[in-house]
């Protein structure tokens, strides 16, 4: 990475991780149909199948690859914003209940919702826009205070009170083990229900996608001279930053998640269009 951030410096590189990582995790979720709703109504029905293998790999595959960066150095999670900075369980509990119930009735979580909308989906499309659109009022607009005060309800500080590791006492190897031993036994689960190799690499493609977002945003926080924040896949906020400044901004702050949304739909496409699924689909009159 070091002489492709000499060359092209520290802009083009942090543009570069975020559109490569969506570009895999968009190929790789389009392939594999990654769906956490759908494995969510899978379970629903008291069995777990073919939808539920392709989240558990995926889950399995991120936690065992993440797990492994930091055993081997590659990665530390203190200074991460998930962990670092103060967390509020009452807004876990009551906007994890919220955004459950509205992926249910959307039909696909904030992912989902992309991946369909590259695949053609105008229902999708507007559904993302008005996802967009209301997650951006929550951040900083008309919705704000109602977050903030459900937000300040119950919180926790930063550090070993966000860790679940530290919490339940585990060090060492045993996160990794965990990460394994789901992947394990998604592994035995796809083949139980007889699930097509390619799906299953796709589903494993997610993970490694995630892993990869950390990996890279790490590597250039340890060798730029500007502040690099270490993340990976994520939706909402990156959504509606990305919204937003297209909209507002005469110049977009260079940044992983302005080139990830991108980088995810086009990876989406390009699966489709390989795959010949791209197919535009509207609204339905009844």
């Amino acid at each position: 990475m070091t002489e492709f951030l000499d060359f092209w410096g520290e802009d083009i590189t942090i543009l570069a991780i975020g559109l490569i990582t969506g570009l895999l995790f968009g190929i790789f979720a389009q392939r594999s149909k990654f769906c956490f709703r759908s494995a969510v109504l899978e379970m629903s029905h008291g069995f777990a199948g073919k939808k539920t293998a392709v989240w558990l790999l995926a889950f399995g595959a991120t936690l065992a690859g993440t797990q492994g960066l930091i055993l081997s150095g590659m990665l530390d999670v203190a200074e991460v914003r998930q962990l670092a900075s103060r967390g509020s369980l009452s807004g876990a509990i009551i906007g994890g209940a919220m955004f459950g119930a509205g992926m249910v009735m959307a039909r696909g979580c904030a992912s989902r919702i992309l991946i369909l909308s590259a695949n053609g989906n105008l229902r999708m499309l507007v559904t993302g826009l008005v996802l967009t659109i209301v997650a951006q009022a929550s951040y900083s607009g008309l919705l704000s205070p109602l977050r903030e005060y459900i937000a300040d309800m119950w919180t926790v500080s930063g550090g070993a009170e966000r860790d679940l590791s530290a919490i339940l006492g585990l060090s060492g190897y045993t996160p990794f083990v965990i990460g394994v031993a789901i992947l394990v036994a998604a592994i035995s689960l796809a083949i139980h229900v007889k699930m097509r190799g390619w799906v299953v690499f796709g589903a494993i493609g997610v993970g490694v996608a995630i892993t990869l977002g950390w990996a890279l945003t790490y590597a250039l926080s340890h060798l730029s001279f500007d502040p690099v924040a270490v993340r990976s896949v994520n939706f909402i906020g990156p959504s509606a930053d990305t919204l937003m400044g297209f909209i507002t901004e005469r110049s977009l702050p260079i940044t992983f998640n302005l080139a990830l949304v991108p980088g995810v739909f086009a990876g989406s496409l390009l699966a489709a269009a390989f795959g010949r699924e791209l197919k535009l689909e509207c609204f339905s009159v009844e």
